[in-house]
């Protein structure tokens, strides 16, 4: 990397993320859902027949179920019109596939992530990484010690042709279905690009694999899907990093992910999510858990106009576990609305959500959970802990947690705070030497660290960056 790229990516992390590049691609759909849109699409990725069905099957699902506009507290979706956004752009790379070195992109594309410090965090921190631009993943790398022990780390693409029984076994059947939601089935509709994570049995993955997800074009929806697979006894970090630039027509992000961990395995999928604020994001994640299997979710959320996210786990066999971890942050004209759902339907399984939110300038946070111990999960514990943070008079915080606990011999716990920054803290701070925008971000820094400390020290360092930026107002 370059000089001036270095001093970019040390110094300057709202250029990093607000630069835009010229559109270019070499195929783009109309805009709008039609059963011609997925046609088109799916004859474009040369896909197999039975991909094509569920597509359309999902095309259904979407035209049948109502826009929820119903939940108490949610964010105004009323801007959100499918028929406004492209729903797929191929970028401009002369190869359908993507390529597995870094120098065989073109130009700027590569610019772009070299300037998010996509090569920069392979080199350094990262088992295998991919870069999705547009719709499509345009580069993709594993490194062979991994590969030759079994790993996949491809593109759903490429895994629809490679590996296409264990994508036909898994994609949206049993774990994340299009009849779950609305936006469920926007994304099984016309999802692309994302990835596909195998880790063979009793085999762990010692550094994290990234992707990440970059819009660049104005008014367009990505729609990129997960599938992660770890097999028995198996352990995998996934890291997800997204962002776009601030245009003046709404873009949408509606990704899907799926987590499939077999007995004994551990997968902690981690995602900071650093969106403009004019997207809507609008995703479904999913995990199922075998018996003694652990599944955690680490997930920063801001930049968006409005989120609507809650990774859902459900704990299948006895012994598994799942562990949430949320921090959001919501200013001027923001609606973040996380929580997490965690299904017991089995005895001994346990779970944990802790959730951090920071709210300013009269924006919006709110914690929506679910957590539901079925009749016969016995033995099953659940804890659940919301600490809300605000800046002034004019922003909110809600809690809306929900219980459904049909089994006796369980513990639960539900605990919720709300707190302003107090003018004697900041006061205490400054005594000490520092002005009163440091003490602030002191007292931030101090209230997520719980989730910085979760991830790798470079991603620590990026999150704690955005944060300040949001409270100084520079982003979006």
């Amino acid at each position: 990397m370059s000089s001036d790229q270095d001093h970019l990516k040390e110094t300057d992390t709202e250029a990093r993320f607000e630069f835009k590049k010229e559109e270019r691609s070499s195929f783009q759909a109309e805009k709008g859902l039609t059963e011609e849109t997925i046609r088109v699409i799916s004859e474009d990725k040369g896909e197999p027949e039975w991909m094509l069905k569920r597509r359309l099957r999902a095309l259904e699902h979407f035209q049948e179920m109502p826009m929820p506009t119903d939940w108490p507290g949610q964010p105004d979706l009323s801007e959100v019109d499918v028929n406004e956004i492209i729903p797929y752009i191929r970028p401009d790379v002369e190869a359908r596939e993507s390529v597995d070195d870094w120098t065989d992109l073109p130009d700027d594309i590569k610019d772009t992530f070299d300037k998010l410090g996509i090569p920069e965090a392979e080199k350094n921190a990262l088992s295998g990484v991919g870069a999705q631009y547009e719709s499509e993943v345009v580069y993709q790398n594993m490194q062979e010690r991994w590969e030759d022990k079994g790993v996949i780390f491809c593109n759903m693409d490429e895994a629809l042709r490679e590996h296409e029984d264990i994508v036909r076994e898994h994609f949206m059947t049993k774990c994340v279905p299009p009849s779950d939601n609305k936006f469920a089935a926007l994304h099984g509709a016309i999802w692309s690009g994302g990835s596909f994570v195998y880790v063979p049995e009793d085999t762990t993955v010692e550094m994290p694999v990234q992707a990440y997800f970059r819009m660049n074009s104005e008014g367009m929806g990505q729609f990129e899907h997960t599938l992660i697979i770890a097999e028995e006894n198996s352990e995998v970090h996934y890291i997800e990093g997204c962002s776009a630039p601030k245009y003046s027509a709404f873009n949408l992000h509606s990704g899907g992910v799926e987590v499939f961990v077999g007995e004994g395995a551990h997968v902690q999928y981690s995602t900071v999510q650093n969106w403009s604020k004019n997207t809507y994001n609008l995703n479904t994640k999913r995990a199922l858990v075998e018996s003694d299997g652990r599944m955690e979710w680490i997930s920063g959320s801001m930049g968006s106009k409005a989120t609507m996210l809650y990774p859902a786990t459900i704990l299948k066999g006895r012994g598994a576990s799942d562990n949430h971890i949320t921090i959001a942050f919501a200013g001027e004209g923001q609606d973040i609305d996380t929580g997490a759902k965690v299904y017991h339907n089995a005895p001994d399984t346990k779970s944990t959500i802790e959730s951090k939110s920071i709210a300013k300038d009269g924006g919006r946070t709110n914690y929506r959970g679910l957590v539901h111990i079925a009749d016969g999960a016995s033995n099953s514990s659940t804890s659940v802990e919301c600490d809300a943070l605000m800046f002034d008079n004019e922003s909110t915080s809600d809690t809306m947690p929900y219980m459904e606990i049909n089994e006796s011999t369980v513990d639960v716990a539900h605990e919720a705070t709300v707190g302003k920054i107090g003018d004697e803290d900041v006061f205490y701070l400054q005594s000490r030497g520092l002005d009163d925008d440091d003490a602030k971000q002191m007292i931030v820094s101090g209230f997520i660290e719980p989730i910085t400390e979760e991830l790798p020290i470079e991603y620590a360092v990026e999150l704690n960056r955005l944060v300040e930026l949001e409270m100084e107002g520079s982003l979006g």
